[in-house]
């Protein structure tokens, strides 16, 4: 998938879940009184500030992958490369517990 496509889809969930907290659900005093829905929300915006550096070099390789080429990617820039992706991920399972701390009413 294109990464434009990825922003739009990022941007459309980000919209969805911003406007439950401030028309539907519980209310915005609710969400903005959790420390769970702030550092899920951080989190989030975090991933996608993060999200950046591996985007920019995979779109760093079109060139030599329309050629039939193999990019030449250093081992630093691999290695940053896999270390912000391992972060995500890792992230991204704080995410879905604070979202389970939220769903029990904790840590308000």
């Amino acid at each position: 998938m294109h990464p434009t496509r990825w922003g739009f889809i990022v941007g459309a969930l980000l919209i969805i879940g911003l406007s439950r907290v401030f028309f539907f659900e519980k209310g915005s005093d609710y969400y903005f009184h959790s420390h769970a829905f702030i550092a899920k929300f951080s989190i989030f915006i975090v991933i996608g500030l993060l999200s950046i550096i591996p985007t920019l070099e995979f779109l760093s390789w079109n060139k030599s992958l329309r050629v039939g080429e193999v990019p030449a990617v250093s081992a630093k820039k691999l290695r940053l490369v896999t270390a912000v992706i391992h972060g995500e991920l890792l992230s991204i399972a704080i995410i879905l517990l604070c979202a389970a701390i939220m769903a029990r009413g904790g840590w308000v």
